[in-house]
């Protein structure tokens, strides 16, 4: 832990101390020749603040911290050149990021596999995924259920080459530059299984159609 440590990270357990410090050395490890240890430390600690909140599970905490660390670090080297794939970023962005925008993303990396690149985000991240969201993927053999609502940052956004919002309205984040599309789609939230499969249905219409206009061919 750096001598800056202050607030929630002197609150921290044993455990959660040691998670901290292995997930800042393997993410030191991935992103050793772009970023040094100092602005991994900074992306991985500020992700930490992200779901420190009331409702979270400890234990869990630096996973979540450290996946999103890594989501941040990739989106900046994009934003900085530092990787160039040539793959096109898309986001996909509601209001919990437990519904719509999860099952975007699991459609739109399913159907693209490694031709393209996918986040997704929340303007009010919720505290799970929407469990009839994981049920209807699942009868599509798309597995969300490993998914956690997660908020956006700018360097998400800006490394994204398109934005798909589904009703964030005016907390949907807008940079120059970047193309953006609104779709309306209803909201799962508090929708048994029934009621969500005409969604997740919709949502795959729109996702393949979304790969055909960037031309990334669906499997």
């Amino acid at each position: 832990m750096p001598d800056t440590a202050i607030g929630w990270q002197r609150d921290l357990s044993v455990d959660q101390q040691l998670a901290l410090r292995t997930a800042a050395t393997r993410l030191a490890a991935e992103f050793d020749g772009v970023y040094g240890a100092e602005t991994v430390e900074r992306f991985l600690y500020t992700s930490y603040e992200q779901f420190a909140g009331p409702h979270a599970i400890p234990n869990y905490l630096p996973l979540l911290a450290e996946r999103f660390a890594r989501q941040r670090l990739l989106a900046l080297a994009r934003i900085e050149g530092h990787h160039r794939d040539g793959r096109p970023v898309v986001l996909f962005l509601c209001t919990h990021n437990a519904g719509r925008s999860q099952m975007a993303l699991g459609f739109f990396t399913h159907l693209a596999g490694d031709a393209a690149v996918a986040w997704s985000g929340g303007s009010e991240p919720g505290t799970e995924v929407n469990p009839a969201a994981i049920a209807a993927m699942r009868e599509r053999d798309i597995d969300i259920s490993g998914e956690y609502p997660k908020p956006w940052t700018d360097e998400i956004v800006r490394a994204a080459d398109v934005v798909i919002t589904m009703g964030c309205g005016d907390a949907c984040p807008v940079f120059p530059g970047t193309r953006y599309e609104n779709w309306d789609v209803d909201d799962p939230d508090g929708h048994e299984l029934p009621e969500v499969r005409p969604i997740r249905d919709d949502l795959e219409r729109r996702v393949r159609a979304l790969l055909t206009r960037l031309a990334v061919p669906a499997r």
